[in-house]
């Protein structure tokens, strides 16, 4: 996953964080229908299922699918294609202040960063159970690359 940012490293961070900032309310996707705000919002969701409680655990079943047929296509090197359908958490059918979920992203990072791999080995996703370190920042980083992308930045 060598063209995937990792977001447990500073300096990888700031760059992500950087191309953030190169987003404004204006920037059109390349593709999809989600508008910048609505992106960011999306992009806070992950983070949102380690940080907070808003989102609840899927069901026993639902968690058994998502580990086995789910699970490496999120984690896993492969890029996403474009397209691709998202879980119902992840839809934003709002418009979101593109101010504040650029900043709530940021503060994610921040926050990712801050408790470094070692925070994260072995830590629980509510959707498939305990990842490795490199498995979250699959998740996290191979997620958000592709909406930076999408926004062409």
């Amino acid at each position: 996953m060598s063209s995937i940012p990792d977001l447990f490293d500073p300096e990888q961070v700031a760059q992500t964080v950087s191309r953030i900032r190169a987003l404004t309310p204006e920037s059109a996707p390349g593709w999809g229908t989600m508008s910048v705000s609505q992106m960011l919002a999306h992009a806070n969701v992950a983070y949102e299922m380690v940080y907070t409680t808003k989102h609840p655990r899927p069901n026993p079943l639902m968690r058994w699918v998502l580990k086995r047929i789910v699970k490496e296509r999120v984690v896993g090197p492969a890029p996403y294609p474009r397209n691709t359908p998202t879980a119902p958490a992840f839809r934003i059918r709002h418009t979101p202040a593109f101010e504040v979920e650029r900043d709530r992203l940021i503060a994610f990072l921040h926050q990712v960063v801050a408790e470094g791999r070692t925070g994260f080995e072995g830590r629980e996703s509510l959707s498939f159970g305990p990842l490795t370190a490199v498995q979250w920042n699959g998740l996290f980083a191979k997620h958000l690359d592709h909406h930076l992308r999408q926004f062409g930045v």
